[in-house]
């Protein structure tokens, strides 16, 4: 098999692109899901809980398919687990999850998916060079998420303001780049063998910061206003998060990062449509462009990751 640049040992394409689906899918769902959550429930203590829950779902999934020895870890893997669960979960989701009560959850996938650029940028720093085709799909991409974000694309949501639509745009372009830069060096930190025990973890200590911050923030639970829909929202992020998340840290393990990274290009595609049929959100003429260039971009990252894998493959090792 052939080796990635971050020194992950990487599995057959055919085994991939199966978490990869459900990557693109499932987590494109999630801002639906999130949009809904915070309606009626405090965005950090709901996306906190539901960290948690999924956590034991997972866990208990975990302990009756691998045993309990899935579970011996080392303090070092725990810890490097738990930074990496607050940095990338916690940090990005909890921006989204305050973002999604002025911002549209289609237009939030969409700021998100910049994750390629950083992606690549930091491989060039690193000294990696991506095959142009990989280059090229990341442009198309890109370009892509220009067309759906020019002016008079974007309609707040919740009588939201322009300027707070803006900062909160903003916002989550800053925690895609947190997400970007500690997955691209997620190997760096010491983790648990088995990447599903790493995803329990992880998912454990982004619920845990979530709920301490938004306690120090000043978020309080009251049930009498929330919603049953906001609850189903809630409900369906809990087991997108067990699945969604459990197939990320795998493939981290087990991928390219830009292959991985092409979930943030299929997203919002899945986000925009659910966004458009269960919320009600607006589609501009720009955002359909935007989208079917985006769709192109992700043909062109896979395949040019795939021409690389080969080729790796064909040299002696």
């Amino acid at each position: 098999m052939a080796i990635d640049v971050r020194g992950v040992t990487e599995a057959p394409i055919r085994t991939i692109m199966g978490p990869l689906i459900v990557l693109w899918i499932v987590w494109g769902s999630t801002y639906m899901g999130i949009a809904l959550m915070v309606k009626s429930m405090p965005p950090l203590l709901g996306s906190g809980s539901r960290f948690i829950t999924a956590s034991l779902v997972l866990g208990t999934i975990v302990l009756l398919v691998k045993g309990p020895s899935a579970f011996q870890i080392t303090k070092a893997q725990l810890l490097g687990a738990t930074f990496m669960g607050v940095s990338i979960l916690g940090v990005s989701i909890g921006v989204l999850s305050l973002a999604l009560r002025f911002v549209p959850s289609g237009i939030a996938a969409l700021i998100v998916s910049v994750m390629p650029l950083w992606i690549i940028f930091f491989r060039l720093r690193a000294g990696d060079r991506p095959s142009w085709l990989t280059s090229l799909g990341v442009g198309v991409g890109l370009l892509g998420l220009v067309l759906m974000l020019l002016p008079g694309g974007t309609t707040p949501v919740n009588g939201a303001s322009i300027t707070q639509v803006a900062l909160w745009s903003i916002a989550i372009a800053m925690g895609s780049l947190s997400w970007a830069f500690f997955s691209y060096r997620s190997t760096k930190y010491k983790q648990p063998k088995e990447p599903l025990t790493t995803a329990v973890i992880e998912l454990a200590a982004a619920g845990v910061f979530l709920v301490v911050v938004g306690t120090l923030v000043g978020e309080r639970w009251d049930f009498g206003v929330i919603t049953t829909q906001s609850w189903i929202g809630w409900g369906y992020l809990v087991l997108a998060s067990a699945t969604a998340y459990g197939a990320f840290v795998w493939l981290l393990n087990n991928a390219p990062m830009s292959l991985v990274s092409t979930y943030a290009y299929v997203n919002p595609v899945v986000a925009v449509i659910l966004g458009l049929v269960i919320l009600n959100e607006t589609v501009t003429s720009d955002v359909i462009v935007g989208l079917s260039i985006v769709v192109g971009g992700v043909v062109l990252v896979v395949t040019g990751e795939r021409r690389t894998r080969l080729k790796l493959a064909e040299q002696p090792q």
